[in-house]
């Protein structure tokens, strides 16, 4: 039996592993190069939309999506972390691009960057087995690795330097000789 478990968890992680190679292919060849020709608040947008669908993490509350063996303590934990998370994305958003907006999502940053360190801590400290997640095995396996590899493009993007706004000598047609 607890050859079958251990099994278990290595296809589990390898399926974490492979989804973290296969998003991070995708963000460095296709992600990446679009938000690097837009402005800091252009390329935090799309970024803050999808950190918005978070709330899908309440899934982990929802008796049948997961098995009735699933840790309460590891399901709360995840589920009330990602709808903060949720939150703090929409609200990012709606301040965009203000300076408030800026800080709000650096407060997202590191709360569902947190978050996520989090959920994999309280998993192993609960003991969660892979089936124990039920349906949500592929939020564990396929989202949540996109989360993560999202989460790293934002903190890039809020740590670039932003160019300074030059005076540009303005000519005003009353100014002009002659």
């Amino acid at each position: 039996m607890k050859f079958v478990v251990q099994q278990q968890m290595i296809w589990f992680f390898m399926s974490i592993a492979f989804s973290l190679i296969a998003w991070g292919i995708v963000s460095a060849r296709y992600i990446w190069p679009g938000l690097c020709a837009r402005s800091r608040v252009e390329a935090l947008r799309p970024l803050l939309v999808l950190h918005s669908f978070r709330f899908v993490g309440l899934a982990m509350l929802v008796p049948g999506f997961v098995s009735p063996d699933l840790p309460s303590s590891f399901a709360h934990r995840a589920a009330y972390g990602d709808i903060l998370a949720a939150i703090l994305a929409l609200l990012s958003l709606v301040l965009l691009p203000s300076a408030a907006g800026i800080a709000t999502t650096w407060v997202f940053s590191l709360w569902g960057f947190a978050d996520l360190l989090n959920a994999f801590y309280q998993a192993n400290r609960a003991g969660l087995l892979a089936g124990q997640l039920g349906a949500a095995y592929f939020l564990s396996t396929l989202v949540v690795p996109l989360l993560f590899i999202t989460h790293v493009l934002a903190f890039r993007i809020l740590l670039q330097q932003q160019p300074q706004p030059t005076m540009q000598p303005t000519e005003h047609p009353a100014s002009l000789p002659g």
